[in-house]
């Protein structure tokens, strides 16, 4: 889970720090519209500092193994990227929104969804690695 992590980790990283920075060309690159109105550049500045600690959680874990606290990571990350497809898919689908990063975003979290569920299958699986032993 290592690579997933620190995979993870830098785009995640890289978005949070983007959208912190430069939320209004961020949004019209992804939506295809900018946020212009204070409220919408708070509310993707906040989403900038969630998707950074985000990035933060997985670089400090990364090295663990596959014990509780990375499975339940993972499943985390596999949950997050999930639900920005849904949301991102929506807003193209029905709410007209047609940024040129729109549909490459919801391809990227869709394979980084599958790794995640990939990654967990294979640590619950006979053939993976077993988790480290509770005390």
């Amino acid at each position: 889970m290592k690579h997933l992590l620190t995979t993870t980790a830098a785009i995640e990283a890289g978005t949070g720090l983007a959208l912190i920075a430069f939320p209004s060309p961020m949004a019209t690159i992804l939506l295809g519209t900018p946020t212009d109105t204070p409220v919408a550049l708070t509310v993707a500045r906040a989403a900038g500092v969630a998707i950074f600690a985000l990035a933060a959680v997985c670089w400090l874990v990364r090295n663990d193994g596959q014990g509780h606290t990375v499975r339940g990571l993972v499943s985390a990350v596999a949950l997050y990227n999930a639900g920005i497809i849904v949301v991102l898919a929506y807003g193209g689908i029905n709410l007209g929104l047609s940024g040129i990063g729109l549909w490459p975003t919801v391809g990227l979290h869709g394979a980084m969804a599958a790794w995640c569920v990939t990654n967990l299958l294979k640590s619950h699986s006979p053939g993976g690695t077993p988790p480290p032993p509770t005390v």
